[in-house]
């Protein structure tokens, strides 16, 4: 079942009550009232200081691996707050991933950048874009992407992409589309997060990324192949709607969707959150030795 993603953005009160999520909601026009199944929730976006919820609320979501993300003043998601538990065997599947080789490791990440650059080729391809600079670097990414494909592709990438919007750079406090990017990104990070933990593995323990404040390298690992879903989104929006420095929610809508789009993974449509389960368990199963691949979506 693809769970919902939520999004409150008014003043409101949530509880448990009868085993749901009892949302009172408090606006201009009055106070409205609704209830929502907890095991529907994957996701619960939390974007207005005046939330308030119980510890009963946070522990009913994170019973069900319902991952709760709360924004900033400025209206973007901050922190991220998901299960400590989350499988069966999950002391287990830590001592596969502890124990992962640095070879392995090198592996998985060679084959997460060759699926990204070649998912960032199909975005260019779809926008009748130049992309035949992206083939020969994924054709030929080393283990552990030791030339840095990644990097060269992403520079070539972005250029071409947004050509059209005068000194765009991705960076994460530059112009717009910039916010859509890391807006969209961070519902996708969140979406990724959950699934690692669904899969009995450590969030914070990356096959590359290594930070040390950084509880989610694994989640930025492993979504990689996934930003250009986003990508394709946002270059959608800004043809629609132009570029926006303040998204209102009607816009959030949009982005919110994020994890129910189609994708093609395996030779199969299936909703990005199903998707994203699927690379989860492929890695545990490389840790695990059953697998030699990750399983990543084509776009």
């Amino acid at each position: 079942m693809i769970k919902q993603t939520r999004y409150f953005g008014n003043p409101a009160n949530l509880r448990i009550k009868n085993k749901q999520l009892s949302v009172e909601v408090f606006s201009e026009t009055g106070t409205t009232y609704h209830s929502l199944p907890v095991e529907d929730l994957g996701i619960v976006i939390l974007d207005h200081p005046q939330i308030t919820l119980s510890s009963g609320v946070i522990q009913a979501l994170q019973e069900n691996n319902t991952v709760i993300i709360t924004c900033n003043s400025k209206h973007m998601p901050q922190s991220l707050t998901f299960p400590l538990e989350g499988h069966t065997t999950q002391q287990e599947r830590y001592d596969y991933q502890l124990a992962a080789s640095e070879p392995l490791k090198k592996q998985v990440w060679a084959q997460t950048i060759v699926q990204k650059i070649k998912n960032q080729a199909a975005v260019l391809n779809r926008f009748s874009l130049e992309s035949n600079y992206l083939v020969p670097l994924y054709k030929n990414v080393k283990s552990g992407d030791t030339e840095n494909c990644e990097a060269t592709a992403a520079a070539y990438y972005w250029k071409t992409l947004f050509a059209h919007i005068p000194d765009f750079t991705r960076q994460p406090e530059g112009i717009p589309p910039n916010n859509l990017l890391n807006y969209g990104y961070a519902i996708l990070r969140a979406t990724m997060a959950r699934s690692i933990v669904a899969a009995g593995l450590l969030p914070t323990l990356g096959i590359f990324h290594r930070n040390r404040y950084n509880a989610f390298c694994l989640a930025d690992d492993l979504m990689e192949p996934y930003r250009p879903y986003v990508d394709e989104i946002v270059y959608k929006f800004i043809n629609a709607f132009g570029l926006i420095d303040d998204l209102l929610p009607e816009h959030k809508r949009i982005l919110l969707g994020i994890p129910a789009i189609d994708v093609r993974i395996e030779g199969e449509q299936s909703p990005l959150m199903i998707a994203t389960q699927r690379t989860a368990n492929s890695l545990y199963k490389c840790y695990e030795g059953t697998l030699r691949k990750l399983i990543y979506p084509d776009l």
